[in-house]
Formats: C-alpha cells, structure tokens, sequence
C-alpha cells in the first residue's frame, strides 16, 4: 500500500510502498503522536527505514489494502 507524509515546512513529501496493513500503519503513527515520541519509524517494502520527527508532520495519507485493477471495466 502507498504511504505518503507531508512534512511541514517542506514542498515535498515523503512517500513510499509499505507492506504493512492500513491499520497497522495507522496504529504505529497514532501512537507516536498521541505518546509524544520524537520521531516514527516506517519500513518501505525492500527494507529501507524512514525516521520522521513527529513535530514536522502535517499529514499522513495511507492507501487502501486493496490491489488496483488492471484492463477495462464495462
């Protein structure tokens, strides 16, 4: 699923493929923000790490589980 996370501050955001659940993406950043911990750590699906200060994040965007379709629907 896609993630991506606009950081404050900045024109760009941070997106990347993960191969977590939605749900587990959205537990790991609610509970960094909501605990008061300085940064989040998420890993994309070939294993790189991403380390975001919770401070910067103005939002997060978290795909669906769902796989796209491919062809024509009629």
């Amino acid at each position: 699923m896609e993630i991506r996370i606009g950081i404050a501050n900045t024109g760009r955001e941070l997106g990347f493929e993960s191969g977590e659940s939605a749900e587990a993406v959205r537990s790991t950043i609610s509970e960094a923000l909501t605990s008061g911990a300085a940064f989040v750590t998420l890993t994309d699906i070939k294993g790189s790490s991403y380390i975001v200060p919770t401070a910067g994040i103005a939002f997060v965007e978290v795909g669906t589980d769902q796989s796209r379709r491919v062809g024509f629907v009629a």
